[in-house]
């Protein structure tokens, strides 16, 4: 199990230098773009910000959930695919579990976390 491990965390990490490395900017980015005009539509509907429902809201969670998938969900199909790509070509393999971490490290957490900034601009 150790070995499973460090060999996943390996394969994390060298994805920043190998090839196909400049979707490690541009879906962060387009997902970043997106939030942010999410965001902006919360703002003239009079929405409260993202994180904050999801707090103090419970029964509100599945909307604010679906919402997000709809805005970031495209992008995160886009990332588990080009993950997908990447790791045939490198590993001749293909990890699940890795591709799910990368997409959501790409498209979900940027989107989550930028669609505040967006509510309040």
């Amino acid at each position: 199990m150790g070995e499973a491990f460090w060999r996943a965390w390996d394969d994390l990490f060298g994805r920043i230098d190998g090839p196909m490395s400049f979707r490690l900017i541009i879906q962060p980015v387009i997902a970043t773009f997106l939030a942010i005009r999410a965001g902006w539509a919360d703002a003239r509907e009079g929405r409260p910000i993202f994180f904050w429902t999801l707090a103090r809201d419970p029964a509100q969670t599945r909307v604010m959930l679906r919402n997000l998938w709809r805005i970031a969900g495209k992008v995160f199909l886009v990332a588990l695919v080009l993950d997908a790509i990447y790791q045939i070509i490198v590993f001749h393999w293909l990890y699940p579990l890795q591709a799910l971490i990368v997409a959501t490290l790409l498209a979900l957490v940027p989107c989550m976390l930028v669609r505040a900034i967006g509510n309040r601009m």
